[in-house]
Protein backbone atom coordinates (compact mmCIF):
# COMPACT_ATOMS: atom_id res chain seq x y z
CA UNK A 1 0.00 0.00 0.00
CA UNK A 2 1.41 3.37 -0.53
CA UNK A 3 1.65 6.43 1.44
CA UNK A 4 -0.75 9.29 0.65
CA UNK A 5 2.60 11.56 0.35
CA UNK A 6 3.98 9.13 -2.55
CA UNK A 7 0.53 8.76 -3.83
CA UNK A 8 0.26 12.91 -4.20
CA UNK A 9 3.39 12.81 -5.62
CA UNK A 10 2.98 10.19 -8.07
CA UNK A 11 -0.19 11.98 -8.92
CA UNK A 12 1.77 15.11 -9.18
CA UNK A 13 4.01 13.74 -12.23
CA UNK A 14 0.66 12.79 -14.03
CA UNK A 15 -0.28 16.67 -14.22
CA UNK A 16 -0.20 17.78 -17.90
CA UNK A 17 2.51 20.95 -17.04
CA UNK A 18 5.15 18.23 -16.00
CA UNK A 19 5.01 16.38 -18.77
CA UNK A 20 7.86 16.73 -21.47
CA UNK A 21 6.09 15.04 -23.99
CA UNK A 22 3.06 17.50 -24.55
CA UNK A 23 5.13 20.94 -25.23
CA UNK A 24 7.45 19.06 -27.77
CA UNK A 25 3.87 17.75 -29.22
CA UNK A 26 2.54 20.97 -29.20
CA UNK A 27 5.87 23.05 -30.22
CA UNK A 28 6.22 20.14 -33.51
CA UNK A 29 2.49 21.07 -34.09
CA UNK A 30 2.98 25.04 -34.10
CA UNK A 31 6.01 24.94 -35.81
CA UNK A 32 4.69 22.77 -39.08
CA UNK A 33 1.98 25.82 -38.72
CA UNK A 34 4.31 28.22 -38.74
CA UNK A 35 5.74 27.05 -41.82
CA UNK A 36 2.72 26.42 -44.25
CA UNK A 37 2.15 30.06 -45.39
CA UNK A 38 5.75 29.64 -47.01
CA UNK A 39 5.68 26.56 -48.33
CA UNK A 40 1.92 27.36 -50.16
CA UNK A 41 3.13 29.85 -51.89
CA UNK A 42 5.54 26.85 -53.20
CA UNK A 43 2.86 24.22 -53.10
CA UNK A 44 4.62 22.08 -50.92
CA UNK A 45 4.02 20.26 -47.59
CA UNK A 46 5.92 20.54 -44.57
CA UNK A 47 7.01 16.63 -44.99
CA UNK A 48 8.07 17.69 -49.07
CA UNK A 49 10.16 20.16 -47.83
CA UNK A 50 12.03 18.07 -46.11
CA UNK A 51 12.74 15.49 -48.49
CA UNK A 52 13.82 18.26 -50.93
CA UNK A 53 16.36 20.25 -48.47
CA UNK A 54 17.91 16.69 -48.14
CA UNK A 55 18.10 16.31 -52.17
CA UNK A 56 19.35 20.19 -52.19
CA UNK A 57 22.06 19.58 -49.72
CA UNK A 58 23.02 15.59 -51.31
CA UNK A 59 21.89 15.78 -55.11
CA UNK A 60 20.81 12.24 -54.27
CA UNK A 61 19.75 9.61 -52.05
CA UNK A 62 18.08 6.50 -52.30
CA UNK A 63 14.66 5.70 -50.46
CA UNK A 64 16.32 4.11 -47.25
CA UNK A 65 18.80 6.71 -46.69
CA UNK A 66 15.79 9.34 -47.12
CA UNK A 67 13.88 7.84 -44.05
CA UNK A 68 16.77 7.15 -42.39
CA UNK A 69 17.56 10.61 -42.19
CA UNK A 70 13.98 11.83 -41.83
CA UNK A 71 12.82 9.03 -39.53
CA UNK A 72 9.52 8.35 -41.63
CA UNK A 73 9.15 4.19 -42.92
CA UNK A 74 8.98 3.83 -47.12
CA UNK A 75 5.17 3.44 -46.84
CA UNK A 76 4.98 6.93 -45.89
CA UNK A 77 7.74 8.21 -47.88
CA UNK A 78 6.40 6.44 -51.31
CA UNK A 79 3.28 8.34 -51.41
CA UNK A 80 5.28 11.55 -50.94
CA UNK A 81 7.81 10.88 -53.40
CA UNK A 82 4.98 9.90 -55.91
CA UNK A 83 3.96 13.19 -55.48
CA UNK A 84 6.79 15.12 -55.94
CA UNK A 85 7.86 12.84 -59.65
CA UNK A 86 4.37 13.84 -60.56
CA UNK A 87 5.37 17.51 -59.88
CA UNK A 88 8.02 16.55 -61.87
CA UNK A 89 10.29 17.98 -58.78
CA UNK A 90 11.83 14.64 -58.66
CA UNK A 91 12.49 11.31 -60.46
CA UNK A 92 13.06 7.95 -58.77
CA UNK A 93 15.27 4.94 -61.00
CA UNK A 94 16.56 1.51 -59.50
CA UNK A 95 19.94 1.37 -59.07
CA UNK A 96 21.72 -0.71 -61.17
CA UNK A 97 24.10 -2.02 -58.55
CA UNK A 98 21.05 -2.78 -56.37
CA UNK A 99 17.50 -3.21 -58.24
CA UNK A 100 15.95 -3.07 -54.82
CA UNK A 101 17.00 0.50 -54.10
CA UNK A 102 15.31 3.08 -55.71
CA UNK A 103 17.49 6.41 -55.52
CA UNK A 104 15.72 9.79 -55.47
CA UNK A 105 16.66 12.65 -57.72
CA UNK A 106 16.50 16.18 -58.08
CA UNK A 107 14.74 17.30 -61.76
CA UNK A 108 15.59 20.93 -62.83
CA UNK A 109 12.03 22.17 -61.51
CA UNK A 110 12.89 20.70 -58.30
CA UNK A 111 16.39 22.31 -58.40
CA UNK A 112 15.14 25.30 -59.29
CA UNK A 113 13.25 25.58 -56.74
CA UNK A 114 15.93 26.07 -53.93
CA UNK A 115 16.36 29.59 -54.63
CA UNK A 116 12.58 30.37 -53.76
CA UNK A 117 12.72 28.32 -51.01
CA UNK A 118 16.02 30.32 -49.53
CA UNK A 119 13.94 32.93 -47.91
CA UNK A 120 12.16 30.05 -45.64
CA UNK A 121 14.44 29.28 -42.81
CA UNK A 122 15.20 33.40 -41.98
CA UNK A 123 11.43 34.16 -42.47
CA UNK A 124 11.07 31.57 -39.94
CA UNK A 125 14.04 32.78 -37.74
CA UNK A 126 12.25 35.98 -37.41
CA UNK A 127 8.84 34.64 -36.88
CA UNK A 128 10.34 32.87 -34.04
CA UNK A 129 12.19 36.04 -32.60
CA UNK A 130 14.68 34.51 -31.05
CA UNK A 131 18.64 35.38 -30.55
CA UNK A 132 21.05 33.67 -32.57
CA UNK A 133 22.97 31.79 -29.33
CA UNK A 134 19.47 30.77 -28.36
CA UNK A 135 18.22 29.24 -31.26
CA UNK A 136 21.67 27.33 -31.14
CA UNK A 137 21.31 26.12 -27.91
CA UNK A 138 17.72 25.10 -27.93
CA UNK A 139 18.55 23.31 -31.20
CA UNK A 140 21.69 21.35 -30.07
CA UNK A 141 19.43 20.34 -27.22
CA UNK A 142 16.94 19.28 -29.50
CA UNK A 143 19.31 17.13 -31.77
CA UNK A 144 20.34 15.66 -28.56
CA UNK A 145 17.51 14.50 -27.37
CA UNK A 146 16.52 13.23 -30.47
CA UNK A 147 19.72 11.48 -30.77
CA UNK A 148 18.93 10.00 -26.97
CA UNK A 149 15.58 8.64 -28.35
CA UNK A 150 16.69 7.37 -31.63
Amino acid sequence: MTSPASSDASLELLKLDNQLCFPLYAVSRLMTKAYQPFLQELDLTYPQYLVLLLLWEHGELTVKALGDKLLLDSGTLTPLLKRLEQKQWISRRRDPQDERSVIISLQPAGQAMQAQACQIPEQIFAKLGMEHPQFEALRTQLRTLLTQLS
